[in-house]
């Protein structure tokens, strides 16, 4: 039964997405493009948000004419940020839908999972939010629209170095996941570099929930700042036993704290996290699109829907400008990319990595509800 419901949403979406620019689009009409996302699950979150980014850009652009006279046709699909479900889905877009450019997965050990058969295939597979620093080092079909793990890591380091003049930090992340191990060892490294000093570190396994020795340590330690590079659920707990135990330190992360907000409690106030987008923004371009994401979903966007959001226009943009959407020649026009889009300018290094800016969030109290608010971006 399981299976049956994600075939019948995955086609019964992209059935609906052919509605896009305005009626049923004829076969010869269409760009058929996957995507595979979690969309349950415990990371269900990255997951829903970055595919709405991608749905409200290929409605815009389908609107708009389309790209090449075709409209884009979404496939899209739900892997439950399991890697195996992730390859299933990977073969029956490549193989039944014949589907040449995947728009996915949301973390970096479902990305990766998929990465070796794009590279073998010649298909394009571009993430928005696997950011561990191998999902590119496959090979030059994979891409990613958001900046590295170690990119983040050295950006919260320095941020606690220099901004909050932090000296002494302690680290608490789940050992057992390459995101969190990833930005845990660049933020040890770069704080080590600037001459701070590492006073407490602790790990812990997916799917902990009790994390009352490891706080015991680091409260211990009195450390200046705790760096806590862990999603959203985790986070949430561990603010509120850091706070039990009397630790008055600020706290910091990395992007996966995208919607702890609305999960956390009051304990969470203060805390800072690096990510790609503010919806604060002021540039005009994301401002549209904070206005048109909420028109469309009713919510505010997150950073992983403004990620999302310019996947999808990376690969439009990739294909108008190769003229074709032959996977070989849109690989190369995504790696000539130099364009403004919601996140910031983008350029790809030689790894197919972004090279723009990160954004720091507060955590505040604002009307008895917890909200981010942009405080600074750091740039490269």
């Amino acid at each position: 039964m399981k299976k049956v419901a994600l075939l019948l949403f995955v086609f019964g979406f992209a059935a609906s997405m052919a509605f896009a620019g305005g009626g049923q689009a004829r076969a010869g009409d269409t760009i058929n493009l996957g995507v595979i996302f979690p969309l349950s699950g415990p990371q269900a979150h990255f997951g829903v948000e970055s595919s709405d980014g991608i749905i409200l850009a290929a409605e815009r652009i389908n609107a708009a004419g389309g790209v090449l006279g075709r409209q884009i046709n979404l496939i899209i699909a739900d892997d439950e940020n399991i890697p195996a479900n992730t390859v299933a889905n990977f073969l029956r877009l490549t193989t039944q839908d014949g589907v040449g450019i995947v728009m996915g997965s949301s973390t970096s050990g479902a990305t990766l999972a998929i990465a070796p058969m794009a590279q073998q295939q010649g298909v394009v597979v571009i993430s928005p939010s696997a950011t561990a620093f191998g999902v590119t080092q496959v090979g030059d079909f994979v891409f990613r629209t958001c900046f590295i793990d170690s990119f983040q890591g050295i950006v919260g380091a320095n941020f606690a170095f220099d901004d909050l003049g932090a000296r002494r930090a302690a680290v608490l992340y789940d050992q057992g996941a390459d995101y969190n191990r990833g930005l845990a060892h660049a933020f040890i490294a770069q704080f080590n570099a600037r001459g701070g000093e590492i006073v407490s570190h602790q790990v812990y396994m997916t799917g902990a929930v009790d994390f009352s020795a490891q706080v015991t340590s680091i409260a211990a330690a009195n450390p200046d700042v705790v760096f806590l590079p862990n999603f959203l659920n985790d986070v949430a707990l561990q603010a509120m036993q850091i706070r039990a135990q009397g630790i008055t330190a600020p706290l910091l992360g990395g992007d996966g704290w995208d919607g702890v907000v609305n999960i956390a409690g009051p304990e969470i106030a203060g805390s800072m996290w690096s990510g790609s987008f503010s919806a604060e923004t002021t540039d005009p371009m994301g401002a549209e699109f904070v206005r048109n994401f909420q028109a469309r979903f009713g919510r505010t966007a997150t950073q992983f829907a403004a990620l999302g959001y310019d996947t999808m226009l990376l690969i439009a943009s990739a294909i108008r400008r190769a003229g074709t959407t032959d996977p070989r020649a849109v690989r190369d026009a995504l790696a000539a990319t130099n364009e403004p889009f919601v996140t910031g300018v983008i350029t790809f290094d030689e790894n197919r990595n972004p090279i723009k800016g990160a954004v720091i969030n507060e955590i505040q109290m604002v009307g008895g509800a917890l909200v981010n608010t942009y405080r600074t971006t750091v740039n490269p």
